[in-house]
C-alpha cells in the first residue's frame, strides 16, 4: 500500500475570531452553489451585498465563545483524529477542509509529495447532501483534474446506516446520557427543502411521505431519511422508547423553507409539553464546531431553559474516541482494498 493515502475532508473554519478572517470564510462558503443554489448573480447579491455587511461580526462574536487555545475547535479535533488514525494505519493520513485552509488541494499536494497516486477520500459527514458530501467530492474533482490528474481518487460513501457507525455512536451517547432524562433530542443540521429534491435523480422522493418508508429510491440521497434513519437505529440499539426521542434540524439560514421541525423552535415548546430534563445530541456532525458548541450548548441551552425547561444536557461528537477513530479506520480499509479490484 505505499503508493496509497488517505485524505479526512472536514467543513472547515476560518483562520482567526478576527471579523475579516471569518468575512472571508463565510464569503467562500455561502458562495458554494451547493450551499445557497442560486444562479450566481442572485447568489452574490446576496452573500456580498447583504449576508457579509453584517453577519461576519456576529459569527465572529460567536467563534471567540468557542476557540480554543489551539484554534478552531473543528480544525484541532480533526487534527487529534488525523494523529490516532496515522498510529493504527499504515499509510499516510493527511487532512483538508472544503473551505478555508487547510485545503483539499493542500491536502492532496502533502499526500502527492508523500509519493501517493491513490487516495481514499473520507468526507466526514455521516449522512449524504448537496452541502456536504456532494460539494466535497465536487471540488476534490475539480482540483484532481487540474492539479493531479495522475491521482486515482476512491470516495468513502455515507455511513448513517452502517453497523459499525451506529454501534459507535450508541455507545457514545450511552455513555454520556444523564441518568434522569425527560427526552433526547437529535438535533440535525438544516438544509433547505429544495435541496432534497434537487439531489434526487430518481425523482420519486416526497417529502410528506416517503422518509418513513422501509425502501424507497430516493433514500440513498434523500438528507431527511437518512437522518430520521440514523435516529431510528440508534433508538432501537439503545432500546428506548420513541416517545422519548425527538428529532429536529438546527442552522437555517434566510427565509425559505427548510425541513422542519426547527430545533429553536422545539427547544421553546419542550417546556410547555412538561419535559424539564433534556439530553440533545448532533449526529450529522463528527466533529465538535461552533454548530454544536454555541449553537445548541449555549444558544439552545437558553431557547430550552427560556420555555420552560430547567436541567439541560448536551452530548458531545465522536470528535476522537477510540472507538471512532476504528470505525474510520475499517472504513477507509474498505476502500484502499478497492484500489486493488479495479
Amino acid at each position: 500500500m505505499n503508493n496509497k493515502g488517505i485524505l479526512l475532508v472536514n467543513l472547515g473554519s476560518p483562520r482567526s475570531t478576527s471579523v475579516n478572517d471569518v468575512k472571508e470564510y463565510l464569503d467562500e462558503f455561502l458562495m458554494d452553489e451547493r450551499v445557497i443554489d442560486y444562479r450566481w448573480i442572485f447568489r452574490a447579491l446576496l452573500v456580498q451585498g447583504i449576508i457579509l455587511k453584517t453577519r461576519p461580526a456576529k459569527s465572529a462574536e460567536a467563534y471567540k465563545t468557542v476557540w480554543t487555545d489551539q484554534g478552531s475547535p473543528l480544525i484541532v479535533i480533526t487534527e487529534q483524529i488525523q494523529k490516532k488514525l496515522q498510529k493504527i494505519v499504515d499509510v499516510p493520513v493527511e487532512i483538508g477542509m472544503r473551505y478555508a485552509e487547510p485545503s483539499i488541494e493542500t491536502g492532496i499536494q502533502k499526500l502527492v509529495d508523500q509519493g501517493i497516486t491513490e487516495i481514499v477520500l473520507f468526507p466526514l459527514y455521516p449522512q449524504y447532501a448537496m452541502s456536504t458530501t456532494e460539494t466535497v467530492i465536487e471540488k476534490a474533482e475539480e482540483v484532481r483534474k487540474k492539479k493531479f490528474p495522475q491521482v486515482k481518487i476512491n470516495y468513502i460513501q455515507p455511513f448513517y446506516n452502517r453497523d459499525i457507525y451506529i454501534n459507535c455512536l450508541a455507545e457514545s451517547i450511552k455513555k454520556k446520557l444523564p441518568e434522569n432524562f425527560d427526552a433526547l433530542q437529535f438535533s440535525y443540521h438544516g438544509v433547505p427543502e429544495r435541496h432534497i429534491y434537487k439531489t434526487d435523480p430518481t425523482r420519486t422522493c416526497n417529502l410528506n411521505d416517503c422518509c418513513s418508508r422501509e425502501d424507497n429510491p430516493s433514500h440513498q440521497f434523500c438528507y431527511r431519511h437518512q437522518c430520521y434513519k440514523t435516529t431510528q437505529l440508534v433508538i432501537d440499539k439503545l432500546n428506548l422508547p420513541k416517545e422519548k426521542t425527538i428529532v429536529s434540524f438546527q442552522s437555517r439560514l434566510g427565509k425559505d423553507k427548510w425541513i422542519e421541525p426547527y430545533t429553536d423552535e422545539t427547544l421553546e415548546s419542550l417546556g410547555k409539553k412538561g419535559i424539564k430534563n433534556l439530553a440533545i445530541v448532533c449526529p450529522a456532525f463528527v466533529s465538535d464546531c461552533l454548530e454544536t458548541l454555541e449553537e445548541i450548548s449555549v444558544e439552545g441551552k437558553e431557547q430550552f431553559l427560556h420555555g420552560g425547561g430547567e436541567n439541560f444536557h448536551y452530548i458531545p461528537c465522536l470528535n476522537d474516541e477510540d472507538r471512532w477513530i476504528e470505525v474510520i479506520k475499517i472504513l477507509c480499509e474498505e476502500k484502499l482494498n478497492d484500489f486493488y479490484l479495479v
